[in-house]
C-alpha cells in the first residue's frame, strides 16, 4: 500500500502497518513532511509478526531515485547491536563465558595488563582500549592475524573495569577476534553472522558488504550540518572533540584513516568493521532483534543467554559516566540498556543506535523487535527526533512504560 501526502507532492510512503499502528505511519509521514526527513525505513515485529513496515522518501538526493522496498542503507553504530548477536550465540552455544577472561581464550590478548579484562567487561567498554597506538590501515583490518596482533599489543588506557569509554570502531575488532578463537570453524565475525544468524532469518543485512550488492540498492548517504552537530552536542564532548588527548579525539577523530563511503559517496566493499560498516534494511534489524525478544527459537538462543542480555548492566567501579559520550548509558554485552538517560524500551530492552539517528532494539518484556534507518544523518548525538517520534507513536512501548 502507497501513501502520497498531499502538501509534499512527491513524496510517498509504502508498505504496511496493522490495525492499530496507524500512528507509527502518521509519524513516519510526518518525518518527511516536516522533520526534515530525506528517506528512510521503519520496520516493527510484535510476539514474532511485522506489524509495520514502512519506507518511503528519496534513496539519492542527487537523482531523486526514491527509496524501495529492498534499499540497504549505512547504518555506522547500530552495527554493532547484530555484532553482539554473534557473541551471544557464540555464549548460547556454550563455547564462551562472559565472566571469564578474555586472555582465556585468546592468550595473546595477556599482555601490557590486560590479563584480568573478562569478556562482560570488554563488551561493556570498561577495558580501556577504545583506541589504537598504532595506526592501521585497510590492509590491516583485512588480514586477521595481523589485526589480531595490534589489538593483543594495545595497552588499556586505565585499570581496566574502572572506567567506562565508548568503543566507537574498536570494540568490533575485539569481538571478531574473540568469534575466531572460539568459533570450532575460525570464521570471521562477519561470516559467522551470514551464515548462523542473516541466512537461518533471511536477512537482508551485511557486517561485509559485498561487491555483488548493486550500487542501486544503496541510499546514498547525507551528512548533517556541522554547525548543528557544534550546536546539539554538549561542551564537555565538544571540547573533547577539539582535544588530541580526550578519548573521542582518540578514537574517532585521530582514528584509522578509512572511511566507510569514497568520494562518489559509494559504500566501501568487502571490508569487516563489525562496530560502524554495517549495511542492511529496517526490516532485517527488527526481523532480527524480534527473534531475540521472543525466545530466540529461530536460532537456537539459550534461555540463560537471553536472561544474560535482559538483565541490568554491570557498571564500572567508578561509576557510568562515559568518558565518550559525556553521559551516563549503560552498556552490557556488546549493546546499549534502556535508561533514564535514553529510554527504549522496558528494563530488560537493549539495543544499539547509530550516529546519525538510526536504531534498533529488542523489548523482551513486549516482544517487539525495532528499528529505524535514515540516509540523511541528524545532528543529535543520542534520540534523534525523527526516530523518537516513531518510537514514541508505537502504541505497546509508549503503554509498557514512560512516554518516549
Amino acid at each position: 500500500m502507497a501513501w502520497r501526502t498531499r502538501e509534499s507532492g512527491p513524496i510517498s510512503v509504502h508498505g504496511y502497518v496493522r490495525k492499530g499502528f496507524e500512528s507509527v505511519r502518521d509519524a513516519f509521514v510526518e518525518n518527511l513532511v516536516r522533520r526534515g526527513e530525506l528517506g528512510a525505513a521503519c520496520c516493527v515485529y510484535q510476539d514474532g509478526e511485522p506489524v509495520v513496515d514502512l519506507w518511503g522518501g528519496v534513496r539519492d538526493a542527487t537523482t531523486g531515485a526514491p527509496w524501495s522496498r529492498d534499499t540497504m542503507v549505512l547504518v555506522f553504530s547500530t552495527t554493532k547491536g547484530l555484532a553482539a548477536m554473534t557473541l551471544a550465540l557464540a555464549h548460547s552455544r556454550g563455547w564462551l563465558d562472559f565472566d571469564e577472561r578474555v586472555s582465556a581464550y585468546w592468550p595473546e590478548f595477556a599482555q601490557r595488563g590486560k590479563d584480568r579484562v573478562t569478556v562482560r567487561q570488554l563488551l561493556a567498554h570498561q577495558a580501556g582500549l577504545f583506541a589504537l597506538d598504532r595506526p592501521i590501515g585497510r590492509g590491516t583490518v583485512r588480514d586477521l592475524d595481523r589485526l589480531a596482533g595490534v589489538l593483543a599489543a594495545q595497552a588499556p588506557a586505565w585499570e581496566p573495569g574502572s572506567r567506562q569509554a565508548y568503543h566507537a570502531l574498536t570494540l568490533g575488532f575485539y569481538q571478531g577476534e574473540l568469534i575466531r578463537r572460539v568459533d570450532p570453524a575460525g570464521r570471521s565475525l562477519g561470516r559467522f553472522f551470514h551464515e548462523e544468524i542473516a541466512a537461518p532469518l533471511g536477512l537482508d543485512f551485511y557486517l561485509r558488504l559485498p561487491g555483488t550488492v548493486p550500487n542501486v540498492r544503496l541510499a546514498r548517504i547525507q551528512r548533517p550540518n556541522p554547525l548543528k552537530v557544534m550546536v546539539s552536542v554538549s561542551p564537555g564532548l565538544l571540547l573533547g572533540a577539539l582535544n588530541p588527548r580526550s578519548s573521542i579525539f582518540r578514537s574517532v577523530v585521530s582514528g584509522p584513516p578509512w572511511l566507510p563511503m569514497h568520494r562518489q559517496r559509494i559504500y566501501a566493499r568487502d571490508l569487516e568493521v563489525p562496530s560502524a560498516l554495517g549495511v542492511g534494511t529496517a526490516r532485517a534489524i527488527a526481523k532480527a532483534y524480534g527473534v531475540f525478544a521472543t525466545g530466540g527459537r529461530e536460532l537456537g538462543i539459550a534461555p540463560s543467554t537471553l536472561a544474560e542480555l535482559a538483565a541490568p548492566a554491570v557498571p564500572p567501579r567508578n561509576g557510568l559516566r562515559d568518558a565518550y559520550l559525556d553521559g551516563e548509558i549503560p552498556h552490557s554485552l556488546g549493546f546499549m540498556k534502556s535508561s533514564a538517560a535514553w529510554s527504549f524500551g522496558g528494563s530488560a530492552a537493549y539495543g544499539t543506535a547509530g550516529i546519525g539517528g538510526s536504531l534498533g532494539f529488542a523489548d523482551p518484556e513486549t516482544g517487539i523487535g525495532y528499528a529505524y534507518v535514515t540516509n540523511r544523518m541528524g545532528a543529535a548525538l543520542t534520540s534523534d527526533p525523527r526516530e523518537r517520534a516513531l518510537r514514541a507513536a508505537v502504541p505497546v512501548l509508549s503503554v509498557a512504560g514512560v512516554p518516549r
